[in-house]
């Protein structure tokens, strides 16, 4: 594909780090709505509230992102739009809750205010545009009807919970997902500043970890046995794990001078985040004698492979991507052998956290492997990687 138009390296403003702190708060309100089971596991309508609200909460995120990203310009207009939007997350983060119609109509009209101030956001730019960017037109006209279309489901989905019952509004959350995977050629047309992208993303993670680091602290706490000790050493290890392996390949493997539109990337993100999410509450449920041991070892087994498998999906942002087909051969082998443990001692709870430890710290073995072999440790650069066509 043609080369894409770049806009000028960015720095991460403070700003932007003040607005990433209002996600914490989200992230550990939608991971309350799974903290209690019933019969042994999630009640399924909690775990579809919890999932619509987290894909919803990480959707705004990534539009915001995408929009400061590439247009953003540090200014009062950017001030502004985030610290609007910071006030309704806040409406939107104390709404969550399973069954009140209350809650539906505070968390869909904060929502809905929400894509509004971003699509006023895009069109300030277009205006700017015209005349001073026209190239950007298009990739701004996407966006604004994409907010469009999101805010006009919004709407109509309140006179149809209102004769129904049935909330609507996650279809404009769908939709949205939708047209990031539909819309390459719209969305292709400018590239992100990747370097500030990749790290907009990373404190993202990092703040998912943080709500890990907090949710551990219920391993430390009533009285000391053997088993809180044992409990506590492994979680502190698998977090550990889990961070420095994210860590090594944000630090030593990520390639920051890719001149690419970043939509995939952010887009394998979103599952990375979701999937860390899942985990913080998997691991809390481990050491919880109610919890069915079927379903605790399923849920940990699930959370763990979706965040690998997902983490190594950017392995085209590597450098010597070329070269990481025997890696992955390994990956996958710690992978399958990780799952067969857990399904053979699925009701020998310590085996099965014991098994979250050594995969952890198998995978950070096989990183570091990786990038001994390719990577100069002289230049840190592999002649290998072919560019990535995104």
């Amino acid at each position: 594909m043609p080369e894409l138009l770049k806009n000028d390296e960015k720095k991460v403003e403070y700003i932007e780090l003040i607005y990433d702190l209002i996600f914490v708060y989200m992230i550990g309100r939608n991971n309350a709505l799974i903290h209690h089971v019933s019969d042994g596991i999630i009640d399924p309508r909690l775990y579809m509230t919890y999932l619509v609200c987290t894909l919803v909460t990480i959707q705004i995120w990534y539009m915001t992102v995408l929009f400061i990203n590439r247009y953003g310009a540090n200014d009062r207009s950017m001030y502004i739009g985030l610290f609007v939007n910071m006030f309704f997350l806040y409406y939107m983060a104390d709404s969550i809750e399973l069954s009140s119609s209350g809650s539906f109509y505070r968390f869909s009209i904060s929502w809905l205010m929400i894509l509004i101030n971003i699509m006023i956001q895009y069109l300030l730019k277009y205006r700017q545009s015209r005349e001073d960017a026209p190239w950007e037109s298009a990739n701004i006209l996407f966006f604004v009807r994409m907010l469009g279309i999101m805010a006009a489901i919004i709407v109509i989905s309140f006179p149809v919970y209102l004769l129904t019952g049935l909330p609507l509004s996650p279809a404009a959350m769908i939709f949205g997902i939708i047209m990031s995977l539909a819309g390459r050629s719209q969305i292709d047309l400018i590239a992100v500043d990747f370097p500030h992208l990749s790290e907009r993303v990373m404190l993202y993670v990092v703040f998912t970890f943080g709500e890990m680091i907090i949710a551990l602290s219920a391993y430390f706490g009533g009285d000391f046995s053997f088993s809180s000790l044992y409990y506590s050493v492994c979680g502190f290890l698998i977090v550990a794990g889990l961070f420095m392996s994210y860590g090594f390949l944000y630090d030593h493997m990520l390639d920051r001078d890719m001149n690419i539109s970043g939509n995939r990337y952010m887009l394998i993100h979103i599952v990375i985040i979701f999937a860390l999410s899942n985990l913080t509450v998997a691991l809390e449920f481990m050491r919880e004698p109610e919890v069915d041991f079927v379903f605790k070892n399923v849920y940990i087994t699930a959370s763990f492979v979706v965040y690998y498998v997902f983490l190594f999906m950017l392995a085209p942002y590597f450098k010597g991507y070329s070269g990481t087909v025997a890696c992955l051969r390994w990956f996958a082998l710690s992978l399958a052998s990780f799952v067969i443990l857990m399904f053979l001692f699925y009701r020998n709870s310590y085996i099965s956290i014991a098994a979250g430890v050594a995969l952890t710290f198998v995978i950070l073995y096989l990183e570091y492997r990786y990038k001994r072999e390719m990577i100069d440790p002289n230049t840190d650069q592999c002649l290998l990687r072919p560019d990535l066509d995104e």
